[in-house]
């Protein structure tokens, strides 16, 4: 594996050697913005260090969906980051990273989450995973949970029905037939709840963004385009249970990729697990209520009261 470091406030003015360690923990850097390069299998990904001098709880580190890199987070960094350094990545597939070759599962995305563990040189950190990435944090509890100081889930894809896989067998025969517009449409409609009869805080705003966003994968970034079939084609293994890492799972109260009740479910297989849905949302809820997930992630990760946040929804602590 190898790194490189660089202050993303002075990068046109020095770059650091790509064989060389970062100097100093998150803690020493005085609040500075740091990108770091690294490499699983010859594959180069990054991820990016918004670093806290005086934090009060352990580094956030945040993996998102396939179209979520490491600049996706702005809500993090206003909220968290004066409590904690915050840690965002492209993994291998997303954003600036080397494309995944399509022989290529998820193990080696496990390998490059643990290798920015490895490269924070901290004891533990706290887990932020969103959609799929909230497989990829969970399979990481699950293998250190020893590393892992808390666990929060959004939006976790639990249950994939048939419903929605014919739906985006339906989106990708769009994109192969070379129609992205209405490949873009079609895939933005598994992922959000169009009901008008459902309240959802900000869906056009949100409708626009995530149709852009896979419109753009779709003409501009194959391996982009790539991630997202392989993030929705393939079955996240949520089996197993968890034990020793506080777990706080959410979602929109009008998830359609995996409902409530499904997601309930799931953070009942966890022995210290939560289950929360906000309001006036669905499956993302990180851009349609950004601010209240970022208090809720702030209260979770410095042990406030999250679960008496006033956003929230019927909130249950999971039967067992």
């Amino acid at each position: 594996m190898t790194v490189e470091s660089v202050d993303t406030k002075a990068h046109e003015d020095a770059a650091a050697s790509p064989s060389a360690r970062p100097s100093a923990a998150p803690a020493d850097r005085d609040g500075k913005e740091t990108i770091h390069s690294l490499s699983v299998d010859g594959l180069r990904y990054a991820y990016r260090v918004l670093h806290q001098p005086e934090p009060v709880t352990e580094p956030v580190l945040v993996v998102g969906g396939a179209l979520q890199g490491m600049l996706g987070w702005p809500q993090l960094d206003d909220h968290i980051g004066p409590a904690a350094t915050v840690v965002t990545a492209d993994l291998p597939g997303m954003g600036s990273a080397d494309p995944l070759p399509p022989e290529v599962g998820t193990e080696i995305l496990q390998r490059a989450i643990d290798g920015i563990i490895d490269d924070l040189g901290v004891p533990k950190v706290n887990l932020f995973g969103f959609s799929y990435g909230a497989a990829l944090t969970f399979n990481c509890a699950q293998r250190t949970p020893d590393r892992v100081a808390r666990l929060l889930l959004g939006g976790v894809p639990a249950h994939i029905g048939p419903e929605q896989r014919a739906q985006w067998l339906r989106a990708t025969q769009r994109l192969a037939a070379g129609q992205p517009e209405e490949f873009a449409t079609l895939a933005t409609g598994v992922m959000m709840c169009l009901d008008e009869e459902r309240t959802v805080a900000n869906r056009t705003i949100a409708y626009r963004y995530v149709r852009r966003s896979i419109l753009h994968a779709a003409l501009h970034s194959p391996h982009a385009t790539a991630a997202l079939q392989r993030a929705l084609r393939d079955t996240p293994d949520f089996s197993g249970g968890l034990s020793g890492v506080p777990t706080l799972v959410f979602t929109g109260e009008h998830d359609t990729v995996t409902g409530p009740e499904r997601q309930r479910e799931f953070a009942g297989t966890i022995a210290d697990g939560r289950f929360v849905t906000l309001a006036d949302s669905d499956h993302w809820v990180v851009l349609e209520r950004s601010q209240e997930v970022a208090d809720l992630a702030l209260r979770f990760f410095t042990d406030r009261a999250a679960l008496a946040a006033p956003y929230l929804t019927a909130p249950l602590d999971p039967a067992r």
